[in-house]
């Protein structure tokens, strides 16, 4: 059985390389995803386009997980990343996911960092 923290370290890999049927392989379909604004996001249909923006928007993400708080199938991650635009500007942010995983699959996201501070 995966932790947390290994779905987590998998899932962003995948984002890393800006894979988005990678990223939406590690979301049960029935997933939901918090984002830091806006309404929560059900199943693969309404968060593959949130990932899609960001993948369009940003084409370079790198993340490090900087601290966790585990129990069981769910986990406080604190993470620091750098979103890369398209002129190679770096866009450093932190934030923190809280998680619940299922068979090595996220069932629950909740994502909290400042939307304003990338950019």
């Amino acid at each position: 059985m995966q932790t947390p923290r290994e779905v987590a370290e998998s899932y962003w890999a995948a984002e890393c390389r800006r894979d988005l049927d990678a990223v939406l392989s590690y979301y049960h379909e029935d997933a939901v995803v918090y984002p830091p604004a806006g309404e929560p996001l059900r199943g693969h249909p309404e968060i593959a386009p949130w990932y899609a923006d960001e993948m369009r928007d940003y084409p370079g993400l790198e993340v490090r997980i900087a601290h966790e708080v585990s129990n069981g199938p769910e986990a406080a991650l604190e993470w620091e990343a750098v979103l890369i635009d398209h002129d190679g500007g770096r866009h450093p942010f932190r934030g923190v996911n809280v998680v619940r995983v299922r068979n090595g699959k996220f069932e629950t996201v909740r994502a909290y960092f400042d939307p304003a501070s990338i950019g």
